[in-house]
C-alpha cells in the first residue's frame, strides 16, 4: 500500500496527479451503500405509488448522471471517458430498505473508484429525496469500494483485505 498521499506535493500542497506517463489499462470499481426506511415506505416504493414517481429509476439514471459528473463535484479528479456505468438498486427486506451498487468501467490511465463511490451516494441521495415527504427518518449508510481492478497498483477487494 503507498505510505503517500499521492494529491499532495512535497510541500504539501494540493495538486491533480500527473497521470499522462501511465499506461491505458481496463480499470473497473465497484461500490456499495444502502438506504434504510420504515417498513411502510420500502412497501410505497416497491409499489411505484410514491408521489414524486418511480424512485428506484430516477435514482439509477441520478446514479449513472452523478459517475459521468464526478470530476466536477470532487476537486482533482480527472475528467474521465467512462465505457460503462450500470447503477443496479435492489430492495432488501432485511434493513428494510434498498441496496444500491453501482460498476463503472474505463480503458484509461486513472481508476474509477470515485466515480463509483459517487453513483452510489447520489443514487442514494436520491432515493431520500424523493421518499423524505413519507420518511424522514431513513439512514443513507455503508457507503464503501467494494472491489477495483486495474493500474498499477492491481486488484483489491473488500473481502481480500478483510482475510
Amino acid at each position: 500500500m503507498n505510505s503517500r498521499l499521492t494529491h499532495l506535493d512535497e510541500t504539501g500542497a494540493a495538486h491533480m496527479v500527473d497521470i499522462g506517463g501511465k499506461v491505458e489499462t481496463e480499470r473497473v470499481a465497484i461500490a456499495e451503500g444502502s438506504v434504510r426506511m420504515r417498513a411502510e415506505t420500502l412497501d410505497l416504493i416497491k409499489s411505484g405509488n410514491a408521489a414524486k414517481g418511480d424512485v428506484i429509476g430516477t435514482a439509477r439514471i441520478a446514479g449513472i448522471m452523478a459517475a459521468k459528473k464526478t470530476h466536477e463535484l470532487i476537486p482533482l479528479c480527472h475528467p474521465l471517458l467512462l465505457n460503462k456505468i450500470s447503477v443496479d438498486i435492489e430492495s432488501d427486506e432485511a434493513l428494510p430498505g434498498l441496496h444500491v451498487v453501482a460498476t463503472v468501467k474505463l480503458t484509461g490511465k486513472t481508476g474509477v473508484e470515485m466515480e463509483a463511490l459517487t453513483a452510489v451516494s447520489v443514487a442514494c441521495l436520491t432515493i431520500y429525496d424523493m421518499a423524505k415527504a413519507v420518511d424522514k427518518s431513513m439512514i443513507i449508510q455503508d457507503i464503501r469500494l467494494l472491489q477495483k481492478s486495474g493500474g498499477k497498483s492491481g486488484d483489491w477487494s473488500v473481502k481480500a483485505s478483510e482475510t
